[in-house]
């Protein structure tokens, strides 16, 4: 098997908007890759159309060989944003209840599951409810694993082990397609596609996204009023923590809006970072529009 899941100009309409506008894409085997947007750029619509669960307006989609049905669903792993576990059963009981949908046998739990086996999903911790989504997800051998924001919520311990699980599917040749607001965990996939508004405006790996994007440091003791001041001049401007950035920009213009708004700051030109040039291309997108 060469691809373990491709898209070619699928579209999603709803009504007179369009959710997902002819995104081309694929996942290879033993690949993690990752997609990132802001909310509402369109990736869990894209998600579900390439699971099946919703049908596409135009384009195609072939997963593990075919278009998209019951048999080969059951060679995936997905994981939603709302877990796929029911939360008035206990986590064994969803164990049983998954398995035995799929005819495999019932996995051991991993040591810090153990104690929740007979723990309503609804009273567990939300990083034990996302781990066992992972077992859940994982339980009858998959080929192909899609999840939504699988992290989201949880500590940076409990994402790190979460991602150790994602990386032993991969290294096994199995597909990963995962969608995160984390830039950090960006930087484990193997490649990025970076999603706008419905478009997919870049991909690559994270210097291929970053191209030649500029940044600017701005230091001040006084960031909310630098930010206000920035933000009100139509300035491509992040806060990271209390340091503010801006993105694509000139140091002159960015020192001169400071200026005009009786603001003293140091300027200086650093790594652009994949959020920064995500802002970048939403605005630029905008603009077209």
């Amino acid at each position: 098997m060469s691809v373990a899941l491709r898209a070619v100009d699928v579209t999603r309409r709803f009504g007179h908007f369009t959710a997902v506008d002819s995104v081309t894409m694929e996942v290879q085997p033993g690949e993690v890759v990752g997609l990132l947007g802001a909310n509402g750029a369109g990736k869990t619509t894209l998600m579900r159309m390439l699971l099946g669960l919703l049908p596409t307006s135009a384009g195609d989609v072939e997963m593990l060989g075919g278009p998209p049905n019951r048999d080969r669903r059951r060679r995936v792993g997905y994981v939603p944003q709302n877990l796929g576990l029911y939360r008035d059963m206990t986590l064994a009981e969803n164990l049983a209840f998954v398995c035995d949908t799929y005819g495999t046998p019932v996995p051991a739990l991993p040591d810090g599951l153990e104690p929740y086996a007979r723990t309503l999903v609804a009273e567990m911790p939300l990083g034990a409810q996302r781990q066992a989504a992972f077992v859940a997800a994982l339980s009858h051998g998959p080929e192909l694993v899609l999840l939504d924001e699988p992290t989201s919520g949880v500590d940076a311990l409990a994402r790190a082990a979460l991602w150790d699980t994602i990386r032993g599917q991969s290294d096994e040749g199995v597909g990963v397609l995962v969608t995160t607001h984390y830039m950090q965990e960006a930087q484990q996939c193997d490649r990025l596609l970076l999603m706008s508004r419905g478009r997919l405006v870049a991909q690559g790996s994270e210097a291929d996204i970053i191209g030649d994007t500029r940044a600017l440091a701005v230091r001040t003791d006084d960031w909310a009023a630098t930010f206000a001041a920035l933000n009100a001049a139509d300035a491509p401007v992040i806060l990271d923590g209390r340091s503010v950035r801006v993105a694509d920009l000139a140091q002159s213009d960015v020192e001169g809006i400071l200026r005009g708004a009786g603001l003293h700051a140091t300027v200086e030109a650093v790594p652009a970072t994949i959020e920064e040039r995500m802002l970048v291309l939403a605005r630029a997108d905008a603009r077209a529009d």
